[in-house]
């Protein structure tokens, strides 16, 4: 290896780590946890079914519609769509969700999961002019 070979591997390290760093620094403030009460609103065919809260005790909710069924998970302060009988089960590969804004959605039965903010109300971005 020469000199410039380990200037550049330098410089992409140093790279990396300005992008790690701060995630590994940040607060979760926006995340759920003891004290921070965040909900979950269930909708279906863009009619709310249901609003739980997330909690770290495991519990199960069974979503069933003319077009089929979704089963949610709650635990750890997050949820997740567990199992579904649609036919390409997208929604499973969303995967764990635990921020605000964050959403399961399942396109053949209908079914949007979002995470809403522990006020309540939603807080502006940002104003245009």
């Amino acid at each position: 290896m020469k000199r410039a070979d380990v200037l550049l591997i330098s410089i992409v390290l140093i790279a990396a780590l300005a992008f790690l760093v701060p995630r590994w620094l940040s607060n979760d403030a926006d995340k759920g946890g003891p004290g921070k009460e965040l909900k979950a609103n269930i909708t279906v065919d863009g009619k709310l079914f249901k609003t739980i809260t997330l909690t770290k005790e495991e519990q199960t909710i069974e979503v069933r519609t003319e077009r089929g069924y979704n089963i949610l998970k709650v635990h750890d302060y997050g949820v997740e769509m567990f199992d579904a009988d649609c036919p390409d089960k997208v929604c499973l590969g969303f995967g764990f969700i635990t921020l605000p804004k964050q959403t399961i959605v399942c396109l053949p039965h209908r079914v949007l999961v979002e995470i809403a903010s522990a006020a309540g109300e939603d807080e502006v971005d940002g104003y245009v002019q």
